[in-house]
């Protein structure tokens, strides 16, 4: 198959501010509730925190050189909430919305188009201590927060999304306890899951009342479940997981309803919901943004948690390589995408995190050869081009990531950037990637085919 990309398609990299910037109590930055749960004992892999990590806050500038070296397009990146607001709300942090205005400057200045998300899971620990994102009053206090941003930023920044995988926020750090802030409580992660939907629709209102001219959606994780057989405990199971990590977020945004079968299978846990919500929730966004990694096969099990389900990663082939386990399954985004375009009358699409972690050591000359980096981006950027051809609206794609960096309860073990970190002295060497990723890039931008 051969498909010209539009030329409006963008080609970029992501990253994730609490992952990169570092400065973690410098410039007036209050404390996140990662910031507290990575500095509890053995909450990461081999005890590691983001206090410093890459050190962005320090090194933006030289940063966005990289970026334009590799010929990116557009630069995904997520706004800090305590460093804006150290309380979460009240008293506003000059400094950091300083570091966001340099950042977006610097952007424009090499012709890269930012895209900003609102909310990459660093909730100020303030706030959690009056209950966090369980509270409902903390719909509004994101509301003030995502005001406070557009104003300063909404005149430059033509791509905004208000949450990063809600799902996650709500399930591994108040349903399971992996991730920050650490708590284990079902009835909490489907209040949390309800109460980040209202605040994203609460956003989408300061967003369309202000005029900004940017366009603004909503980040999902989008693993690909299926069923392990045909047997009907397997459907059913199958239909539960993507239920809970997909369904009930794009239900309620496009249609603005969660599903009522799974609401009652977690009846005991359901969220409260005030007369409006569904009806915040339910407004027009201008994309929605897929990061997508992996292909699941989902199978009943009768000790399976609340859900009652077993899944396993399924790769194609040999594609196995991944250092934490990840399995290849370009298959599983074409599926995806074309799901969307299906169900939910082809929205606007980005791709907007995708990538993989390998066990990599720079030769002798600092030299990072990652052919199967490059194996996992091509195809999946095949994907793409055959979602497309068969009508997907799709109008970027972002790398995930552009620099090695912090990798949550991970520590710095996975390392997923186009361009290798050395932590201790901040070294940063592109990788054999990212030199294909430019090239790439200039082949599509140079009215070439992608094959």
């Amino acid at each position: 198959m051969s498909i010209k990309f539009p030329d409006s398609f963008l080609w970029g990299a992501a990253t994730c501010a609490f992952q990169i910037e570092g400065a973690w109590d410098e410039d007036g930055k209050g404390e996140s509730i990662w910031d507290r749960f990575n500095h509890k004992p053995y909450a990461i892999l081999n005890g590691g925190t983001a206090d410093i990590t890459c050190n962005h806050y320090h090194h933006m500038p030289q940063d966005v050189a990289l970026m334009k070296e590799l010929s990116l397009q557009t630069y995904r990146f997520s706004i800090s909430w305590p460093r804006v607001l150290p309380q979460g709300r009240g008293a506003l942090n000059p400094q950091g919305l300083d570091f966001y205005d340099r950042l977006v400057d610097a952007l424009l200045a090499a012709d890269i188009v930012p895209n900003a998300t609102l909310y990459h899971w660093d909730l100020p620990q303030s706030l959690q201590d009056l209950g966090g994102w369980p509270n409902r009053d903390a719909t509004d206090w994101f509301a003030e927060y995502a005001q406070i941003v557009f104003n300063r930023l909404g005149d430059r920044v033509p791509l905004w999304s208000t949450f990063n995988e809600p799902w996650v926020a709500a399930a591994l750090g108040y349903g399971q306890g992996v991730f920050a802030p650490g708590i284990a409580d079902a009835s909490q992660q489907y209040q949390t899951a309800h109460h980040l939907l209202l605040a994203h629709g609460k956003a989408l209102q300061i967003f369309r009342q202000g005029n900004y001219s940017g366009k603004i959606g909503i980040v999902l994780n989008t693993a690909r479940h299926i069923p392990a057989s045909e047997r009907e405990e397997d459907q059913a199971a199958c239909q539960r997981v993507n239920d809970d990590e997909l369904n009930f977020f794009t239900e309620a945004i496009y249609r603005g309803a969660y599903p009522q079968d799974f609401i009652e299978w977690i009846s005991p846990h359901a969220p409260k919901i005030g007369a409006d919500d569904m009806s915040i929730i339910h407004q027009p966004i201008d994309f929605l943004g897929v990061n997508y990694y992996m292909t699941f096969k989902v199978s009943y099990a009768a000790q399976g948690g609340l859900l009652k389900q077993s899944a396993r990663q399924i790769a194609v082939g040999d594609w196995n390589h991944s250092s934490n386990g990840f399995g290849f399954n370009p298959d599983g985004l074409t599926e995806l995408l074309l799901h969307f375009k299906e169900k939910y009358n082809n929205p606007v699409l980005y791709v907007t995190e995708n990538g993989v972690s390998l066990d990599e050591t720079p030769d002798e000359n600092g030299v990072i050869d990652d052919p199967l980096r490059i194996e996992y981006i091509q195809a999946h950027i095949n994907a793409i081009a055959k979602a497309i051809q068969a009508g997907a609206d799709v109008r970027g794609y972002y790398a995930w990531s552009l620099m090695d960096n912090f990798e949550w309860a991970s520590g710095y073990m996975p390392r997923f950037g186009l361009i290798h970190v050395d932590y201790a002295s901040g070294k940063r060497t592109p990788k054999q990637s990212a030199g294909w990723y430019r090239e790439h890039i200039a082949g599509c931008t140079q009215g070439g085919k992608h094959d």
